[in-house]
C-alpha cells in the first residue's frame, strides 16, 4: 500500500495520470491512494464465474445490473473503492454516473481477497461499506474456496451465510439467487 503525504479527494484521484505500463490498480480508501497488485489468474477466473452467474440471473429476472472492477463506488469525498463486483437494483440504477462510476451505496458488493488484501477486505472495507449503507457484502476467498455473505443490520454486518466446498449459499438481497460454492473456483 502506498500512502501520499496528505489525504486526497475522489475528484483529485480521478484526474491522476498513471503510466500506461503501470502494473498496479489503485483505489481511494479514507483519502489514501491504495495500490493493489494486478489480480492473479485464479482471482480473474473466480471473478468471471461470479460475474457470469450473477449477470445472467439478474438480467433474466430484470432485477438491475451487475458491474465489475474497475468501477469506482464513490461513497464519500475520500472513499472510492473498486469492489470486484457490484449489484445495483432497478431502484438504485440512478446511482450510476456514466462518467464517474457509482455515486452512493450499491445494494451489494463482492470482494475477492488475496493474501495482501485479507486484512483490508475483512476490516477496513467491511467497516466502510457498512458505514455507507451497502446492504450485502460478499467476501470470496480463492485460497480456502469459501464465500462469506454479510447483511447490514442496524449499521453493522451480521454473517448471513458461510459456504465452503460442497455447499450452496443464497443471497439475501438478490431474491432466489443461490450458488454452489465449488462452481466459481478452479478445480484442482
Amino acid at each position: 500500500m502506498e500512502v501520499l503525504a496528505r489525504k486526497i479527494t475522489y475528484e483529485e484521484f480521478a484526474k491522476m495520470d498513471f503510466p500506461d505500463d503501470d502494473p498496479f490498480l489503485y483505489e481511494l480508501i479514507n483519502g489514501e491512494l491504495v495500490r493493489k497488485n494486478a489480480p492473479s489468474g485464479e482471482h480473474q477466473f473466480v471473478q468471471s464465474e461470479l460475474f457470469y452467474r450473477l449477470m445472467h440471473f439478474v438480467t433474466e429476472k430484470k432485477l438491475g445490473r451487475i458491474f465489475s472492477s474497475p468501477t469506482a463506488v464513490i461513497l464519500s469525498e475520500e472513499n472510492a473503492p473498486q469492489p470486484n463486483l457490484i449489484f445495483l437494483s432497478k431502484e438504485k440504477i440512478k446511482l450510476l454516473d456514466p462518467e464517474w462510476g457509482i455515486r452512493g451505496a450499491p445494494d451489494m458488493v463482492v470482494e475477492i481477497i488475496s493474501p495482501s488484501s485479507y486484512k483490508r477486505d475483512h476490516l477496513e472495507k467491511k467497516r466502510l461499506y457498512a458505514q455507507h449503507g451497502v446492504v450485502e457484502y460478499w467476501i470470496v476467498d480463492p485460497s480456502y474456496h469459501s464465500i462469506e455473505i454479510y447483511v447490514l443490520k442496524e449499521k453493522a454486518y451480521e454473517l448471513h451465510a458461510f459456504g465452503i466446498s460442497g455447499e450452496q449459499i443464497t443471497s439475501h438481497i438478490i431474491k432466489d439467487f443461490s450458488i454452489e460454492v465449488d462452481s466459481v473456483f478452479l478445480k484442482e
